[in-house]
């Protein structure tokens, strides 16, 4: 029988394939590093478990966070690990995602601002503060005025996404999204780099929710979760719309 850390070694193999199409994070103007806008009242922030509690490796951060604008976009990525590990084991796979984006990529910190297992916890991702707009390395070109959300798992053809997980995607993206954003809708991203499917300074028009390979030359989220963004849009704006100032009738106008 193998060790059990033998086992956590086999899960978080495939995540050295899946780093790779993320990138480092564009940096917001000066005014923005200090603090960073706190979204306005709206929604309540959804149960999640901190930084503290899964463990992150402070001591591996090598720079401070960096903010940007409250978020315009959601991006939704997975993080390619086998789809079977016990809930309980997530931490331990999220330590490891840290470390591959830090040691192997050369970030500062984990990429993505939140995680999500197929048990519907919430993680914190990239440290800066849940309810603040956290400068993240998860979406190439597109980390400013973003939010990225990465699934634990590989979510391929055929791959059964669990409910709990899509629940706490919808309510995660409705939370963060910022007043009067529209799910169902687009907005005009302006690409920072040109790995991604957009040149630098190219303007992308996007969905409001949109998976990794809207951006990017990459399978992700897989298949079976990006066919689920329709219906994770449909959701979102649905929750979204019992909170005064978020539905898409106050949807603000992009300002580029």
């Amino acid at each position: 029988m193998w060790s059990r850390r033998l086992v956590l070694g086999v899960l978080v193999l495939p995540l050295a394939l899946l780093v790779f199409g993320d990138g480092p994070a564009s940096r917001a103007p000066e005014t923005e590093r200090a603090t960073g806008p706190r979204p306005p009242r709206g929604l309540p922030q959804p149960a999640l478990v901190s930084r503290r509690d899964w463990h992150a490796d402070e001591k591996l951060v090598r720079e401070g966070p960096h903010y940007t604008g409250a978020a315009r976009a959601v991006f939704v990525h997975h993080t390619g690990n086998p789809n079977d590990y016990d809930c309980a084991d997530a931490p331990a796979l999220i330590r490891a995602v840290q470390r591959d984006h830090i040691r192997q990529d050369g970030w500062d910190d984990i990429g993505y601002n939140f995680l999500v297992d197929r048990c519907g916890t919430i993680y914190e991702g990239r440290a800066g503060g849940v309810g603040r707009a956290v400068l993240g390395a998860h979406t190439k070109g597109f980390n400013v005025d973003t939010v990225g959300i990465a699934a634990i798992g590989n979510f391929g053809e055929g791959v059964a996404v669990p409910k709990p997980m899509l629940d706490a995607l919808v309510e995660l993206a409705a939370w963060k999204l910022r007043p009067g954003a529209d799910p169902l809708g687009s907005v005009d991203l302006i690409s920072t780099n040109d790995e991604s499917r957009f040149d630098e300074g190219q303007v992308a028009g996007l969905h409001v929710i949109s998976g990794h390979r809207d951006s990017f030359e990459t399978r992700c989220p897989g298949d079976a979760l990006y066919a689920l963004l329709p219906e994770l849009r449909e959701r979102a704006a649905k929750l979204r719309a019992t909170v005064p100032g978020h539905s898409a009738a106050a949807r603000l106008r992009p300002s580029l």
